[in-house]
């Protein structure tokens, strides 16, 4: 299960940043996680439960936003939301496009601390 070890990445950003802003607990995150970038949601979310406590972040909160896939088709000028994970078909085409808009986001975004 890769997502514990994205899980104590994003932990070890967060304590990084409360540090830096001598907070003394983390209260919140919030983590974008885009429908392509390999990441199950509810599995980052347990994985989190897992390693919180004993953390300045025990009892944080953990908030996941998913961001779903967005293609982009040259031809038409079009966004659109493709049907698979690895080809992007424009429905309205019918082109093979190479360029996703959004979808492989995982970032840590929003860090509440005291």
């Amino acid at each position: 299960m890769h997502e514990l070890g994205i899980a104590e990445s994003a932990l070890e950003m967060a304590l990084t940043q409360a540090t830096a802003a001598k907070a003394t607990r983390v209260l919140s995150l919030v983590i974008r996680v885009g429908a392509l970038s390999g990441v199950d949601p509810e599995a980052l979310r347990f994985a989190f439960t897992a390693i919180l406590p004993g953390t300045p972040a025990e009892g944080a909160a953990v908030q996941i936003d998913s961001v779903a896939a967005l293609a982009y088709c040259p031809t038409c000028q079009r966004d659109f939301v493709p049907d698979t994970d690895h080809f992007f078909e424009c429905p309205t085409c019918g082109q093979l496009c190479s360029t996703l808009k959004q979808g492989r986001e995982l970032d840590l975004i929003r860090l509440e601390m005291t």
